[in-house]
């Protein structure tokens, strides 16, 4: 993730200083990850409810938003222990 995301976390790093920076690109790595099961979810719909995703995707769709929502509240701490 380091290689891949290089220019972004130096961006954010500088920014917001490493520990922040680094949980900013995480957030944006979940993000697109959330984006992307999304999608996926559209095509691939639950036998009982076609109006919603299977349950499988439904299950990691909740999981990413837990760890987004963990990981905005670090960032907060962080800001809060700044001040």
């Amino acid at each position: 993730m380091f290689q891949d995301r290089r220019e972004e976390l130096e961006k954010y790093e500088f920014m917001m200083g490493a520990a922040r920076g680094r949980l900013a690109v995480t957030l944006d790595v979940l993000t697109d990850a959330l984006a992307m099961v999304g999608q996926h979810g559209v095509y691939c719909t639950s036998q009982r409810n076609p109006a919603v995703p299977a349950l499988d995707l439904q299950f990691v769709l909740s999981q990413i938003d837990g760890a987004k929502d963990l990981i905005q509240s670090v960032m907060q701490e962080l800001e809060k222990q700044k001040k």
